[in-house]
């Protein structure tokens, strides 16, 4: 609470937990502000600064902070508008400061950091998708890799069903149910139709990755 203009704006981009006690704030402070010479900057460096494209707005605003702190004397009303003008104009972010023009800066910060949330869990549940589709991804092409080898051993039998002492990858979950979540990704290939008289298949048995009769999906070797 003592610290004023850009050393409390400076303060503010230490990592969080990084001061446990006074000596470490005052260690910290000293390090800043006498290991180097502060060149000074206008307000053209915070306009020239702008989100990068795959930067999040976290780290975007924490970068803008810092420059601001290089800045002496910045005025809050630029620097508000500067922040805005770095955003894209398709932001949600910039959207809500355009219609809310006279936030104070400590109010724009407290704004951006609800967005900065939203963002960070946007971000979170995409790394988990691209995740989970890669592990489906190599699941199947582990499987298909070990059916490979037994390809020359398959086309001499009905495609109907299994027999246990075929050695198979283990899944976590029924086939049925990893073709449910795959099944429109562009590396799942369709076969053509089954060979054979269909009015001849067991119509009891059905497969959803060959759209026929005549065996399971849990079943099916392709």
């Amino acid at each position: 609470m003592t610290l004023r203009g850009a050393a409390q704006d400076w303060f503010h981009t230490l990592l969080s937990g990084l001061i446990s006690n006074f000596k470490k704030l005052a260690y910290v402070f000293t390090k800043e502000y006498t290991s180097y010479q502060m060149m000074k900057k206008n307000l053209d460096h915070l306009y020239n600064l702008g989100k990068k494209p795959d930067e999040s707005l976290r780290a975007y605003i924490k970068r803008f902070k810092a420059k601001k702190a290089n800045i002496v004397g910045c005025d809050d009303r630029i620097a508000s508008s500067a922040i805005k003008e770095g955003l894209p104009a398709e932001h949600n972010l910039c959207h809500e400061l355009t219609m809310t023009s006279s936030q104070t800066l400590a109010e724009v910060f407290t704004t951006a950091e609800r967005y900065a949330l939203w963002d960070d869990d946007r971000i979170a549940s995409k790394k988990s998708t691209e995740q989970e589709d890669l592990m489906t991804k190599r699941a199947y092409e582990r499987s298909d890799k070990l059916g490979s080898k037994d390809k020359d051993k398959r086309t001499s039998r009905p495609q109907g069903e299994a027999t246990t002492k075929e050695n198979y990858t283990k899944f976590s979950i029924h086939i049925h149910q990893i073709l449910a979540q795959v099944k429109d990704k562009p590396w799942v290939k369709r076969l053509p139709p089954l060979k054979g008289d269909p009015s001849k298949r067991d119509t009891r048995k059905y497969c959803a990755f060959h759209g026929t009769h005549g065996h399971n999906t849990n079943n099916c070797f392709a």
